[in-house]
């Protein structure tokens, strides 16, 4: 009798559709609350607030070439060199030239800079062509004082890490990269050595890093459990993260715990079971500290299809990021389930979509030379003529639409 309330208690609502469980997702997922970090923390994460320009870049007018800073017409007597990390000379007089280095302040009064390759020089005597206002960076030519020059909202790369120590910031206020515990269940897993009859390599626990990564979370580490909901209650209640991924113990097995260990907890389910295959078994909860919580299947396929439904579209909105787009090709030969969307892991090729096989659910040999899953809806076969949507494999990718019809 204790089984089998067991079984009840840990059994799954009605699955919602796959479409509409990426919406609940993204809806439960509040961006993080802004912060100031260091530059070097804040790799990956959101501006929270436009990025704004405090002075002129370049501060100054300055060199864009090793040469001579000159004024007037030639020839230019050399009269000195401008020396990097020391006050700028006076200014020049007309007939005059100074040696400079790339990114040199110039003196007031240079009228062009002379490149080295372009200039003769004998003596202190210097001859050579050069246009008026040539080789110049002129101050302000980047941006000036108060001018926005990235938006709130933008991913911090590093290009934008670059320009903001340009700026003189030494810190930029952003939403952090969420942070992402992950916890693999089950007895029979071992994460070491080839497997065997009574165990089997965990193949999860490996993706789930990049897959954070990729999607703008910063994976806080792996944990691995055996099949125990006290330990598994205790694991969700002492997880300092804003999502916490649990594999190998969403379906309604006599070990799968995350139901119970979630009813627990006094946690809210958004999404309990999804009408897709493979990644059926799949459940988004949040926590009453505002926790989010993610079962995703055992099986290797399924749990990938079940992160790329779940947590990309969670981890895009508490990065207060949009709903990422789903790309979109012909299809070949993809077949179709009555009931529930299909993700057929499929390769892009001239804009259509041929599925790779090796797609079971415990299966990783075709997802690895994928470009992406085929999402099928369920109850269509689709020709070659229609177009079918397209989930990218590598979620940052999914930004970029894949394919074309």
């Amino acid at each position: 009798m204790h089984a089998e309330l067991t079984r009840l208690e840990s059994a799954p609502k009605a699955p919602v559709s796959w479409d509409a469980a990426r919406e609940r997702a993204h809806a439960a997922a509040a961006p993080v609350s802004p912060r100031p970090v260091p530059l070097g923390d804040a790799l990956g994460a959101v501006l929270a607030m436009p990025l704004v320009a405090a002075v002129a870049v370049p501060a100054v007018d300055r060199s864009a070439m090793d040469g001579y800073a000159v004024c007037g017409d030639p020839p230019w007597t050399v009269v000195g060199r401008v020396a990097a990390g020391l006050p700028t000379p006076g200014p020049l007089s007309a007939g005059q030239a100074y040696a400079v280095v790339t990114g040199a302040a110039l003196p007031e009064r240079t009228t062009a800079v002379l490149r080295d390759e372009d200039a003769t020089l004998a003596g202190d005597r210097l001859t050579g062509t050069v246009t008026a206002g040539r080789h110049i960076r002129r101050a302000g030519e980047e941006c000036g004082p108060g001018e926005p020059v990235v938006p709130a909202g933008a991913a911090v790369v590093p290009a934008v890490l670059g320009l903001a120590a340009a700026l003189g910031c030494d810190e930029l206020c952003v939403r952090p990269a969420p942070r992402v515990a992950a916890i693999v269940t089950g007895d029979e897993l071992t994460d070491h050595g080839p497997p065997r009859a009574e165990r089997v390599r965990d193949a999860i626990g490996p993706m789930l890093p990049g897959l954070v990564a990729a999607a703008g979370g910063r994976c806080t580490g792996v944990v691995r459990l055996r099949d125990s909901r006290p330990l598994l209650v205790h694991a969700l209640r002492t997880a300092e993260a804003e999502v916490v991924l649990v594999s190998g113990s969403s379906a309604a097995g006599p070990a799968d715990h995350l139901r119970a260990a979630l009813s627990a907890l006094g946690a809210e389910f958004v999404v309990d079971g999804v009408a897709c295959r493979p990644g059926h078994p799949q459940a988004l909860a949040r926590l009453p500290g505002g926790g989010l919580v993610i079962g995703l299947p055992g099986n290797p396929l399924a749990a990938l299809a079940a992160f790329l439904t779940l947590a990309v579209p969670v981890l895009a909105g508490l990065r207060g990021e949009s709903m990422p787009r789903l790309g979109w090709a012909r299809a070949s030969d993809l077949a179709v389930h009555p009931d529930c969307t299909r993700l057929v892991p499929v390769s892009v090729r001239d804009g259509l979509a041929r599925a790779v096989g090796h797609a079971g659910s415990a299966m990783l040999r075709g997802a690895a030379v994928a470009d992406a899953f085929a999402v099928v809806a369920p109850g269509t076969e689709p020709s070659r003529a229609d177009p079918v949507r397209l989930l990218p494999l590598t979620p940052e990718a999914q930004l970029v639409p894949l394919g074309a019809v």
